[in-house]
């Protein structure tokens, strides 16, 4: 089971929505820095091919541009993976950069072939020819821009997965919440809590001998640990399975004794609850 903050109100993961805000953030950041660098790269080469004596065309140049931007982000996926696997403290610094520094080379590689084979098909369909030169040479001179783009864009995914963890609630396994507790954080069996009750802006948690300070409401709480416990009191839940005997008074109020031996006091109004 997972422990949900109190006050979460759905949307994509996290409150508010927050996570998908963040994913939208960056996304509209990787398209505005992207097509800023088109734009550069494309007024540079003009210039440079028209200084050189040799004008190529907005489309010619734009074409060249694109096709690259376009394997670039086909090959995303593939830099997310690794900067999600080999990076600290994952991995060492020293590590980490070295498969980093062997990955640019496969992903030039790739990066190359694709953006030429693009290039080609998008020339044939203007009735014209695309010369790439020795592919030897275009590989080795492509793959020192290359690799300063990978650098770029694993920056980017890192920051990118740094800033969409922030502010998430922990995750748990399966019927266990977590419980921070100083530099410690206690794994709870959902199954091993007898009890928990309100504590101002914290609630106790009855864990075997020992009684755990939660910070949360008592409602959130009882969300998280779902039917399995009830409430006797406005400010006490208890396992149901923990109950051994339950002792009803004239008054309507009752108290329930537990496995363990404990005997907590109950109010007539949640004695329903009980059933019985």
């Amino acid at each position: 089971m997972t422990e949900k903050p109190a006050g979460t109100n759905g949307g994509w993961i996290g409150t508010s929505g927050a996570r998908r805000n963040r994913i939208a953030l960056l996304a509209l950041g990787f398209v505005a820095f992207t097509s800023l660098q088109v734009y550069v790269n494309a007024a540079t080469s003009l210039a440079d091919f028209a200084g050189a004596g040799r004008p190529q065309t907005v489309l010619h140049v734009l074409t060249w541009e694109l096709t690259s931007v376009s394997l670039w982000i086909a090959l995303l996926p593939v830099i997310g993976w690794i900067v999600a696997r080999a990076r600290p403290p994952r991995l060492d610094w020293p590590w980490a950069i070295a498969v980093h520094a062997a990955a640019t080379v496969p992903l030039s590689i790739a990066h190359v072939l694709g953006m030429i084979a693009l290039r080609v098909g998008i020339y044939r369909a203007m009735g014209e020819e695309y010369g790439f030169g020795e592919i030897g040479e275009r590989l080795l001179y492509e793959y020192r821009k290359d690799a300063a783009t990978y650098v770029l864009l694993a920056t980017f995914l890192a920051f990118g997965i740094w800033w969409l963890s922030r502010g998430e609630p922990a995750k748990a396994p399966e019927d266990v919440i977590l419980v921070p507790d100083g530099n410690v954080t206690h794994h709870v069996p959902v199954d091993a809590i007898d009890w928990a009750a309100s504590a101002g802006n914290y609630v106790e948690i009855a864990w075997g001998a020992r009684v755990l300070l939660h910070r949360s409401t008592l409602a959130a709480l009882g969300e998280v640990l779902g039917p399995r416990f009830v409430r006797i009191h406005r400010g006490r839940i208890v396992r149901r399975a923990a109950i051994q005997r339950i002792e009803t008074d004239r008054s309507g109020d009752f108290t329930v004794t537990l496995a363990g031996g404990v005997v907590l006091r109950g109010s007539r109004r949640f004695r329903g609850e009980l059933g019985g």
